[in-house]
């Protein structure tokens, strides 16, 4: 093709197929039989900075013409270019829109409680991370509730070795450091990179888990005084079966003590969730806790600096969990009368 340019032909063949040229601007263009481009040949070498950028032809014209005329800027597709010269070489750059992250800015009438190291809303990032608290606080007791409902239910109805065999499994699990046991869960979901709302979900699991001991005791001692008495006997004179003996007429006996127990045991999860996200190993960024959240003052200048990145959390913490409290007390007042003076 070169020597074709050369001796200034206007085609030539190449392993069989006939390809014409013609100029086209300050270059040469090749093209095969059916009219497709094949190719472009310029004086100019024009390279991308940035990888995976395609230079179109057109562009390359519009630089070259530029460089012809000595000119600092040309306009293409609407978009305003510079021409720098260093040293031989030629420089074309162009304007970005660019947005500069608001950090740490203050409360004001556009960001009510500012924002964060990222340039979040604060009030945006509490209220999701106020349902992202509760929710696992609902979860964690229903799944507490479950599993202690079933083991203290069974294990007072039956006594004896059924009875030995459950409470020393809840020794056990009641024996398990639970510390510990967080920093090796959150050191795996770490290296697999598990994402923020698996995480969540897991992190319910685990500590539904561990925390279902103290449900299981107090079912089995409410059911221990329970089935001696006159209702049960009854129930079984009329053979009723174990499962309907121990679902239908046991556990909702108890179910004052459980409502009571679970009100105040929401706020417990929440506390204890804000301590891993704390941490850094319950909930992470970019889902957001109250925990989470309160970990900016990890970092002592924001800590003395910016009170209200942390402070707000700290006090929605506080309130949720002295409002669950004051819940189970007014409960327990309710369900036990003799509680009344």
């Amino acid at each position: 093709m070169v020597a074709a340019r050369a001796n200034d032909e206007t085609s030539f063949d190449y392993n069989g197929e006939s390809y014409t040229v013609e100029e086209h601007g300050s270059g040469t263009m090749v093209r095969n039989a059916s009219g497709e481009d094949v190719a472009y040949v310029t004086s100019y070498s024009i390279n991308a900075v940035e990888n995976g950028v395609s230079i179109t032809i057109d562009f390359r014209e519009a630089v070259v013409k530029a460089i012809a005329d000595n000119a600092e800027s040309f306009d293409f597709n609407d978009e305003e270019y510079q021409v720098a010269n260093t040293n031989g070489q030629y420089e074309i750059t162009k304007y970005k829109n660019t947005s500069v992250i608001n950090q740490f800015e203050r409360p004001s009438s556009k960001h009510w409680v500012g924002t964060d190291a990222n340039g979040m809303d604060l009030l945006a990032r509490l209220m999701y991370g106020g349902r992202i608290s509760l929710l696992i606080g609902f979860v964690v007791v229903a799944i507490e509730l479950f599993l202690g409902i079933i083991v203290g239910g069974f294990a007072g109805y039956f006594g004896g070795w059924v009875d030995t065999l459950l409470m020393r499994l809840v020794d056990i699990i009641y024996c398990v450091p639970s510390m510990p046991l967080y920093l090796i869960i959150g050191s795996i979901m770490d290296f697999y990179k598990v994402g923020a709302g698996v995480r969540i979900f897991y992190l319910c699991i685990l500590m539904g888990l561990i925390g279902w001991v103290g449900i299981a005791r107090i079912i089995r001692g409410q059911i221990l005084s329970l089935r001696e008495q006159e209702f049960m006997t009854a129930c079984e004179a009329c053979g009723i079966s174990v499962k309907r003996r121990v679902f239908k007429h046991l556990i909702p006996n108890v179910i004052p003590q459980l409502v009571v127990f679970a009100s105040m045991d929401i706020g417990s999860v929440i506390l204890a969730e804000s301590t891993l996200s704390f941490l850094g190993l319950g909930v992470k960024y970019p889902a957001a806790s109250w925990g989470n959240i309160i970990n900016a003052v990890n970092d002592s200048y924001v800590m003395t600096n910016y009170l209200f990145v942390w402070i707000p959390a700290g006090i929605l913490i506080l309130l949720t969990v002295l409002a669950f409290n004051f819940i189970g007390d007014g409960l327990r007042d309710a369900f036990d009368p003799k509680m009344k003076r």
